[in-house]
C-alpha cells in the first residue's frame, strides 16, 4: 500500500476509533493525561511502522497495545529516576491481574464497554455538574475546549479550568473507572443523560466549523443512549433516546446538496428516515405511558408531533405550544422559553411571538445566543419590519460561528429591502 494510502487509513482510524482507544487506555493506565499521551504515542508508532509492516487486521487492538506498552516503558524509565515514587507505584499496579490486557477487549461489545465506563467516571457525583459535562465532552468525545465553551455559553478559559480541576479531583478521590452498581445507577443517571444530550446536540448542530453536523458525535450519543436503556430502562433514558432518534431522522434533509442549511418547514420530508421516526415514536409512547417522564420525554413528544405532519402546513402548532408550556414548567430555562415563543408565533401570529422574545432579551437572557436574535429577525421580517429584521440578523451573524448558519443569515440579510 502506498504511504499516502496508509496515512489516509490512519487518519480514518483516528477519526472513528481514537476516543474508544483513549477510553480503553484510561481503564488500563488509570490516568487521563497518561492515556492521552499514550494515545498520541500509539498513532505516532502507527505512522512509523504501518507503511512498512502493513495495516494490522485489528487496528484498534494494535493501537491500544502500542499505547499501553509505551506508557509502561515511560513509567519504568521515570521510576528508575524517581526511586519508587507514584510512577513506580503505577508500574507495580500493572502486575495486578485485574488490569491484564486481552486483545479481545478491543472487540468486545459488552454492555459495560469502555466508553460507557468513562462517561460514568466523568459524571461521578464528586464532580460539580458543569465539570462533569465539560470533562465528558472533552475526554469521551474529543471536543475542543472552545467548542465546549460555546455549548456552555461561557469563556474558554473557564472551561479549561473546570476540566483541569475535574481531572485533579478524580486522581485525589481515586474515583473508580467503572459503571456503578445497579443500586447507585438511578442517582447517577441525570448527569449522564445531560452529558449524552449535549454530545448529541454538538453532533446534530455543531457549535462551530464548516459543516452543520458532526455525525460521529450524534451516532455515538445514540449508541450510548441505547446502552443506557439496556443498563437502566428508566423513562427519561427512554425519552432521551426517542428525542435523539427523532432529530436524527431529519439529518439528510437538513442540508442542501451544496451543504447549505435547510429550515424545518422547507425540508424534503421524503428524505426523513421513517425507521428512526417509527422507533422514536414508539419510545415516546413507552416513556409517556410510565407517567414518570420529564423534560427529555416532553421534548421527544414535540419532535414526534413534527414528525407526524405530512408537510409543514399540517404541523399541529397548538399541540406543540401546549407541550412547550408543560416543558417550561418542568424545566424552566431561557432556551425553552425561546422555543415556546416561536411555537406561539406559529400558532397565534408573529406579533405574539415577537413580544415574548423581546421580553426574554430585555431581561438580559440569551443576549449572546445567536438563535434568539435570528428568531427575532425572522418574526420582524414576517411583520414587514425590515430595519429591525436587518439589525437582528446582523447581531445574529456577529455571534454565529458555524459556516452554514452564517451563510443562511447572510442570505436572509440579502433578501431584505435596502
Amino acid at each position: 500500500m502506498a504511504p499516502a494510502d496508509v496515512r489516509a487509513a490512519i487518519d480514518a482510524v483516528y477519526r472513528s476509533e481514537s476516543r474508544r482507544i483513549f477510553a480503553t487506555l484510561v481503564r488500563l493506565l488509570g490516568d487521563f493525561d497518561l492515556a492521552e499521551e499514550a494515545l498520541h504515542d500509539s498513532f505516532r508508532a502507527a505512522l512509523e511502522q504501518w507503511p512498512a509492516s502493513g495495516i494490522p487486521a485489528n487496528p484498534r487492538a494494535w493501537l491500544v497495545s502500542a499505547g499501553r506498552f509505551k506508557a509502561i516503558d515511560g513509567l519504568r524509565r521515570r521510576a528508575r529516576f524517581d526511586a519508587w515514587d507514584d510512577a513506580g507505584d503505577a508500574v507495580q499496579a500493572f502486575a495486578d491481574p485485574a488490569l491484564a490486557w486481552d486483545q479481545r477487549d478491543a472487540d468486545a461489545d459488552a454492555l459495560e464497554d469502555d466508553r460507557l465506563r468513562l462517561v460514568f467516571t466523568c459524571c461521578h457525583p464528586a464532580l460539580a455538574p458543569d465539570a462533569q459535562v465539560a470533562l465528558t465532552l472533552r475526554e469521551v468525545c474529543g471536543l475542543a475546549t472552545e467548542d465546549i465553551a460555546n455549548a456552555f455559553l461561557v469563556p474558554a478559559p473557564a472551561i479549561a479550568q473546570r476540566i483541569v480541576r475535574a481531572k485533579a479531583r478524580i486522581r485525589e478521590a481515586r474515583i473508580p473507572y467503572q459503571v456503578p452498581p445497579v443500586a447507585q445507577l438511578a442517582e447517577r443517571l441525570d448527569a449522564v443523560l445531560r452529558v449524552v444530550y449535549l454530545v448529541f446536540n454538538e453532533g446534530y448542530a455543531a457549535s462551530s466549523g464548516q459543516t452543520l453536523t458532526r455525525p460521529d458525535l450524534s451516532s455515538e450519543a445514540i449508541r450510548l443512549g441505547r446502552l443506557l436503556i439496556e443498563l437502566l430502562p428508566e423513562p427519561e433514558a427512554i425519552g432521551l433516546l426517542a428525542l435523539m432518534l427523532l432529530h436524527e431522522s431529519r439529518r439528510a434533509a437538513r442540508t442542501s446538496a451544496s451543504g447549505e442549511m435547510v429550515l424545518l418547514d422547507e425540508q424534503d420530508r421524503k428524505l426523513w428516515d421513517k425507521a428512526l421516526i417509527d422507533e422514536g415514536a414508539a419510545l415516546v409512547m413507552r416513556a409517556l405511558s410510565s407517567r414518570r417522564f420529564g423534560p427529555y420525554t416532553l421534548q421527544a413528544a414535540i419532535a414526534a408531533v413534527h414528525a407526524e405532519a405530512a408537510d409543514a402546513g399540517a404541523t399541529d402548532w397548538a399541540q406543540i405550544a401546549g407541550l412547550y408550556e408543560v416543558l417550561l414548567r418542568a424545566d424552566p430555562s431561557p432556551v425553552v422559553a425561546l422555543n415556546r415563543a416561536v411555537a406561539i408565533a406559529m400558532r397565534d401570529g408573529p406579533a405574539a411571538g415577537l413580544r415574548l422574545i423581546d421580553d426574554i432579551l430585555a431581561r438580559g437572557e440569551l443576549a449572546d445566543y445567536h438563535l434568539a436574535h435570528a428568531a427575532r429577525a425572522d418574526l420582524c421580517r414576517r411583520l414587514g419590519r425590515d430595519a429591525e429584521a436587518r439589525a437582528s440578523y446582523e447581531h445574529a451573524l456577529a455571534l454565529a460561528r458555524q459556516a452554514p448558519e452564517r451563510k443562511f443569515l447572510e442570505r436572509r440579510l440579502a433578501s431584505l429591502a435596502p
